[in-house]
């Protein structure tokens, strides 16, 4: 088991276990990390520069949304995570919006179906998941677009 971990471009989720431990999952497997999500959100945005408060500050500055914000973890590589709950909370999950390729109903749950062909159960509505994924793009559009200015 890792004590550290810094997101990097085949991080697809982040989902927290019991005692404190999160699983990652990338594109080729996953493992588990002695840690919360949000401490490993927090320090991968340290490893690129920023913190966790300054991530969230920045999308409220570009977008105005503080609650559930999406954040850019590094904005080069295209890192743009959005959690499933508040932060706050001990079941959050963070989904990195690249990874995604599709989303669905599944009873009361979604299903996020990611494009390595990984799928994952979240106990989340539909409409909230959808919400997420809608505020991580329209996150990555921002700042896509300032790229380019």
């Amino acid at each position: 088991m890792l004590q550290n971990y810094e997101i990097n471009t085949s991080t697809i989720a982040i989902i927290p276990l019991q005692n404190n431990h999160s699983r990652i999952i990338e594109e080729d497997g996953e493992f588990e990390v002695n840690k919360t999500t949000t401490e490993i959100i927090n320090h991968s945005c340290k490893y690129f520069g920023s913190s966790f408060i300054g991530r969230k500050e920045g999308t409220k500055a570009l977008m105005g949304i503080s609650y559930k914000a999406p954040i850019i973890v590094e904005e080069t590589k295209n890192l743009i995570f959005f959690p499933t709950s508040s932060p706050r909370f001990d079941n959050c999950t963070w989904i990195s919006l690249k990874h995604v390729n599709n989303y669905l109903k599944n009873d009361r749950n979604s299903l996020v179906s990611f494009k390595n062909g990984e799928t994952l159960e979240l106990n989340i509505s539909y409409g909230s998941l959808e919400n997420q994924v809608l505020r991580a793009t329209r996150l990555e559009s921002i700042l896509r677009h300032r790229k380019f200015l």
